[in-house]
């Protein structure tokens, strides 16, 4: 018999970890190769870590909730190979080493583990809040007390406190900084009436870091709008006429929202300190175009998936990108890589019927673009034989920016940028 390590796999460029969700097997059971052992999520793509080997589940070395760093060994999975048993991994004693006493110290640690996650230990308070085993230690590391820890607000699953939050914590707690008390405190201390025809939802796990999120950037950067209508009755009339053959050609269905994503690529080519990120007193300037596209998934949220280096694709390649994003998050197959690196966010709110929106921008971006929906509306044509009334297809785009970095003259004339660009559409263009 040999044993296998089960690693936290890299998952993308600026993915270095990833909680704990959920475990598909537990001790005992057999397992075979390319078979998911446990669920992960990181921010907001949740994913499943398989088996690299056939084999029994033999030690679980982190609970549900912890963080694990990249590279970590997850398990450990008993093999039939030949191969020499593996040393237990590094991160179950903080010194681990090749001697018979350190192994047994790391039994005895996988013991305490196990004995933890069967009989899980709830911190003796009124709330009745659960921490786990890494929240505790850190906390007895620090000497954080029962009353400090029982502040602190939980972005993990159920309101749990996750080791980012401790640290989040320790972070401020060094500069003086003071906590106040999760909403789920504050809640218990100021009951909300209901009756029998009221129903209380848990929030997802989602629904919590979206929540987080929104609230930190509405805190963060100081938002502006502003709107512009754009007349798109030439890319109407256009992607009527070329979007059978388009299918027929290329197998993609060409929608309006890879024209409008070529057109915020061009309008930031134009405008590159609209490509910017705010860190601290410092502007990161950009170097590469990478367009976050909101997309919604099964369970009603919404997920930003980037397309990378989208100022050096064409139409087409624009068009299976956002086709190909798109279908992998409703399917909910979006891999972590996919939603890093954005350097600019483009939402359709239009698909939700809305003719204008005032997007939240994702930080630490600068700029989002709301796309409303194309309407068909009399408008006032001008002519070099006079002015008439006709009928024409147009839509709002409403630009949300930070106005601590960008001023109204950049956020209005990026959004101009992207209008004339589309209301210069080519009618008779070759795709």
């Amino acid at each position: 018999m040999a044993k296998f390590e089960l690693k936290l796999p890299k998952m993308g460029e600026s993915v270095a970890e990833a909680t704990v969700t959920n475990w598909l097997k537990n001790i005992g059971d057999t397992i075979e190769a390319d078979e998911p052992v446990l669920e992960i999520a990181t921010d907001k793509v949740d994913s499943e870590v398989p088996s690299e080997v056939d084999g029994v589940l033999v030690e679980i070395l982190f609970n549900a909730d912890d963080v694990v760093q990249v590279g970590q060994t997850m398990a450990i999975i008993e093999t039939n190979s030949d191969t020499p048993a593996v040393e237990p991994p590094e991160n179950t004693t903080e010194n681990t080493t090749e001697n018979t006493e350190a192994v047994k110290q790391v039994a005895a640690r996988v013991s305490e583990a196990k004995q933890a996650v069967a009989t899980p230990v709830v911190v003796s308070n009124t709330q009745g809040r659960f921490y786990s085993p890494l929240v505790k230690k850190i906390a007895q590391k620090e000497n954080i007390s029962q009353e400090e820890l029982d502040a602190i607000v939980g972005t993990g699953k159920d309101g749990r406190v996750s080791k980012n939050d401790m640290l989040d914590y320790l972070k401020n707690r060094g500069a003086g900084t003071s906590v106040s008390k999760p909403v789920a405190l504050q809640a218990k201390e100021t009951p909300v009436s209901v009756n029998g025809s009221d129903e209380i939802i848990e929030m997802t796990r989602m629904g919590k870091l979206i929540a987080h999120h929104m609230v930190a950037s509405v805190q963060t950067s100081a938002h502006v709008q502003s709107f512009i209508e754009a007349d798109v009755t030439n890319i109407w009339n256009w992607r009527k006429k070329v979007k059978t053959s388009f299918m027929a050609r290329e197998g993609e269905n060409l929608t309006f929202t890879p024209i409008f994503m070529e057109a915020v690529a061009k309008a930031l080519k134009v405008f590159p300190m609209m490509n910017i990120a705010l860190d601290g007193d410092k502007i990161i300037k950009r170097k590469n175009i990478n367009l976050g596209m909101a997309a919604a998934l099964p369970d009603g949220n919404l997920i930003v998936p980037v397309i990378k280096n989208a100022d050096q694709l064409n139409l087409v390649g624009m068009t299976k990108a956002v086709n190909d994003l798109a279908t992998r998050a409703r399917e909910n197959k979006l891999k972590p890589d996919d939603i890093q690196g954005g350097t600019y966010t483009v939402t359709n709110v239009g698909t939700f019927g809305s003719i204008m929106g005032t997007p939240i921008i994702n930080q630490p971006q600068v700029g989002i673009l709301a796309l409303g929906a194309i309407r068909k509306v009399p408008a006032v044509i001008e002519t070099s034989q006079g002015d008439f009334v006709g009928i024409r297809y147009k839509m709002f785009l409403s630009h949300s920016y930070d106005h601590r970095v960008i001023n109204g003259a950049l956020g209005g004339q990026f959004v101009k940028a992207v209008a004339d660009y589309l209301e210069a559409w080519d009618v008779n263009k070759e795709i």
